[in-house]
């Protein structure tokens, strides 16, 4: 099974069909297979359920609007992997474009074995949260959508004004233009889920990870490279093992 950590927008709840969050993450323990595909994820159209602020929130799961995106920009970004055929990509964009919508998009946003620093960027230090999974600790990080986006914008300025290479950049600015798709109020969630798994709990513990990453990109601000790039290190260093599994497969 492939480790797995989560960026997910929650909207406000207006009665989508949903499930807890909890039985929502049970149906993960079940791998599925078409011939050519494999996942280990619900097809239902249903949502996570979650309380943050005393407000109540869903995070619509678009399980197999998702699984085509992933097949669309893995072909694109591989194309001489021949996951699908020419006539098979057009199909799967013909039918992407049938099923988004105004209201219906990915809300949630994978990556495998390890967190991509550039999430960090949303995120205050302060919004960490530590809580129990079934195998050990994990890390959540929970923000209002608004502060997430001036965070990510403010990122992408200090980067741009540091001299960084426009494909690096890009990447910031993709993660900003995603985010802006949503409403006002939403909340922004970034979860290691069973990445968590690869550190100890005491690593887990000590882990500051946005910490980290606003420091590399305050010290980048105030011109202060020597400082930017320890910060950077630390956090870089700190994930470098999980990144190289990626790579691997």
């Amino acid at each position: 099974m492939i480790s797995t950590s989560y960026l997910r927008v929650y909207v406000e709840h207006d009665g989508i069909e949903q499930e807890s969050h909890a039985a929502a993450r049970s149906s993960h323990s079940a791998i599925h297979s078409d011939g050519r595909f494999m996942w280990s994820e619900s097809l239902r159209e249903d949502a996570f359920r979650t309380t943050w602020h005393g407000i109540d929130f869903v995070c619509p799961r678009n399980a197999w609007l998702r699984m085509i995106e992933g097949a669309l920009a893995f072909t694109a970004t591989y194309p001489r992997i021949a996951l699908i055929d020419e006539d098979e990509r057009e199909s799967f964009k013909r039918e992407l474009a049938e099923l988004r919508g105004p209201n219906r998009r990915s809300h949630i946003l994978t990556s495998p074995w390890h967190v991509p620093l550039r999430w960090f960027g949303a995120f205050s230090p302060s919004e960490r949260e530590i809580y129990d999974r079934p195998d050990g600790l994990g890390i959540r990080y929970r923000t209002n959508l608004g502060d997430a986006i001036d965070r990510v914008g403010w990122a992408i300025r200090v980067l741009d004004g540091a001299g960084f290479a426009e494909p690096v950049i890009d990447q910031v600015r993709d993660l900003e233009r995603w985010l802006a798709e949503f409403p006002a109020g939403s909340m922004l969630e970034l979860d290691y889920d069973t990445v968590a798994a690869h550190f100890s709990d005491g690593e887990l513990t000590f882990d500051e990870s946005a910490s980290d990453v606003r420091e590399s990109l305050e010290a980048l601000e105030r011109g202060d490279s020597v400082a930017s790039r320890t910060a950077y290190a630390r956090v870089a260093s700190r994930w470098a093992g999980r990144q190289a599994l990626t790579f691997a497969n």
